[in-house]
């Protein structure tokens, strides 16, 4: 009987038959979705053999929800994500208009998802501009409630802001506004709670992996001395306290580098970071760029996780590509991959592993849609529905 997953004694408590919304997407949302869920629900099937199974329940967001509701994020969708826990997610166009927000920056922010965690992996036979792609191993956590993205801002012109300059120049002694007339002005909020939770996920994580044991954290505290590098101090601080033994007996070790110069070393030396925790805006630069060198987003991965509550979105990182919309030919593995890390977060591995293989053999076999195949010589485009129905045919075939 389908049931609801709970979150008790900081435990998800997964029934046989849970129920988990789906946001189908907006653009190619509608091609990649209905082939992913064909592949979850195979894979569910030779994992456990019909003693478990997925009850999708569709919620509305983006522009399917605004033509059939009037809202382009209705209350039912987050009451319903809230109360289910987990829930998955095609891309969503973000509307076009003043004060309309970003609806992934919505949903992260309504349900207090605070940790954006994205693994980059390379998977052999995917078409990469680096030399040694596979020297690419990272998990980003970055945060996901603050600085810029909490959208505190006033345009500049306006009565608002010139309250805000007078206020800083007057009241806080601010002399370095430069052109106070026509300047904007944002507010970078960061938190020691804030930072604290998303770098403790981020070694638990590590901890967790047993693998891994270096977590790097990313900021720009050599210019902004308290937020960023607040971030920077808060976390060594958390890791002196909730961490001594770890540290002491070398199963984890904290470092920091400075945000430009993790771009840099990502490309030169990859291999030097395991899990990275980052500011929200650094973590954006930052897992777009590791996606690229492996491949790029249409093959990321990418789950916002509040690990206090329980409550998780997986979703495809990428955007909704309106120019093929429709045409069966959008790249489904940033959703299918997104889908693995749902069933690993739920504690079904088996099914996550089942679909992680399904892809690495399609993908080493340059069976691939026409993002990949018009990088590789020789190959020929697959369809969506075509890439689905060899992920289909490996997971029957895999043991």
């Amino acid at each position: 009987m389908a049931d609801k997953i709970l979150f008790e004694k900081g435990r998800l408590q997964v029934p046989d038959a849970p129920i988990i919304p789906y946001i189908q997407g907006d653009g190619i949302g509608v091609d990649i979705w209905k082939n992913a869920q064909l592949i979850f629900d195979e894979a569910v099937e030779k994992a456990y053999g019909g003693q478990r199974k997925v009850v999708w329940k569709e919620v509305l967001a983006g522009e399917k929800a605004s033509d059939l509701t009037g809202n382009w994020l209705p209350d039912e969708t987050l009451t319903t994500i809230k109360d289910c826990l987990v829930a998955i997610k095609g891309p969503l166009e973000t509307p076009v208009g003043e004060g309309i927000r970003s609806l992934n920056v919505a949903l992260r922010q309504e349900l207090d998802l605070y940790a954006c965690l994205r693994p980059v992996r390379y998977f052999k036979g995917v078409p990469s501009p680096l030399k040694h792609p596979e020297k690419t191993d990272i998990t980003i956590f970055r945060e996901n409630t603050e600085d810029i993205y909490a959208g505190i801002e006033w345009e500049s012109g306006t009565t608002a802001v010139q309250k805000v300059i007078d206020f800083l120049q007057e009241d806080m002694q601010v002399d370095k506004i430069r052109f106070p007339k026509s300047s904007a002005i944002g507010i970078k909020p960061i938190s020691k709670q804030g930072s604290e939770r998303l770098i403790r996920a981020a070694i638990d994580y590590a901890l967790a992996k047993g693998r891994l044991r270096r977590v790097t954290l990313v900021h720009k505290g050599n210019i902004q001395k308290f937020t960023e590098g607040g971030f920077r101090k808060w976390g060594y601080e958390l890791a002196q306290r909730e961490y001594a033994d770890e540290l002491a007996s070398r199963k984890l070790i904290i470092q920091d580098v400075i945000a430009d110069n993790f771009l840099q070393q990502i490309l030169l030396y990859p291999e030097k970071f395991d899990v990275v925790a980052l500011t929200n805006l650094n973590g954006d630069y930052a897992s777009d760029a590791l996606a690229a060198q492996v491949g790029g987003i249409g093959i990321a991965p990418g789950a916002n996780i509040n690990y206090e509550t329980g409550h998780a979105i997986f979703e495809a990182t990428h955007g909704t590509a309106p120019d093929i919309a429709g045409q069966n030919k959008a790249n489904p593995c940033s959703l299918l991959l997104s889908g693995a890390m749902l069933f690993d977060y739920i504690g079904w591995s088996e099914v996550s592993h089942l679909l992680t293989k399904a892809v690495e053999k399609a993908l080493f076999e340059q069976k691939v849609t026409g993002d990949f195949a018009s990088q590789l010589e020789g190959v020929t485009a697959l369809t969506t529905s075509q890439f689905a129905e060899e992920l289909l045919a490996n997971i029957e075939k895999c043991p």
